[in-house]
């Protein structure tokens, strides 16, 4: 039981770090959150569409290392480099912030423009398969039988996330439109992702 919590805290922890980045998904909830504009579906897209591309990297890079359980090595070794490299950005990020989460903008004025646009946020950004997938990916696969529910924290997190920027948007707004919250936020990143990279490549 210790350890199946532990795994879905790990889960949780790593998806975490990786969506709470500044990018144009979160100012794009965050703005129809402030707005109450299609919350609920926009909300909805963002975390779903995280739980389908977490299943299908824990999923894909599992199912390799099972076939081939020599990968696990070579997995451990990209997925641990990758995961330093984005904690060095994030720790960059704390010395020279790229500004605050803008939430500024016109409204999308259509429940189907809001759909839309949210769809193309997510799914036409290359990031998000390198992050979601590959990344979370490998972490997951390091857990062996255990990479589902390390999995299933990781949605969970994604949910949470999305709920909080969504529907808490009038409260958070405050918060995450000052550069120096997002200062904390990347401090915080960094550490989780040198000591998941670290992990990864001394289990390798």
């Amino acid at each position: 039981m210790s350890h199946t919590l532990t795994a879905a805290a790990a889960g949780f922890g790593t998806g975490l770090s990786l969506i709470v980045a500044i990018g144009a998904q979160n100012a794009f909830v965050l703005r129809q959150g402030i707005r109450r504009d299609a919350v609920l579906a926009v909300v909805g897209i963002c975390a779903l569409s995280d739980a389908v591309l977490i299943a299908a990297g824990v999923g894909g890079v599992g199912a390799l290392v099972v076939a081939w359980p020599g990968v696990l090595t070579a997995v451990g070794w990209v997925g641990g480099l990758f995961l330093l490299c984005y904690g060095a950005l994030a720790a960059r990020r704390v010395f020279r912030p790229a500004g605050a989460l803008a939430a500024e903008g016109e409204s999308t004025g259509s429940l189907r423009r809001a759909v839309l646009t949210c769809l193309a946020l997510t799914w036409l950004n290359p990031h998000v398969y390198l992050d979601t997938v590959f990344l979370l990916g490998s972490v997951a696969a390091d857990r062996g039988p255990l990479r589902w529910t390390f999995g299933l924290g990781a949605a969970l997190a994604s949910v949470c996330w999305f709920v909080a920027l969504g529907f808490g948007a009038r409260l958070l707004g405050r918060f995450l439109t000052r550069p120096a919250a997002w200062r904390v936020l990347d401090g915080l990143v960094a550490a989780t992702m040198v000591a998941l990279g670290v992990t990864l490549l001394v289990g390798a």
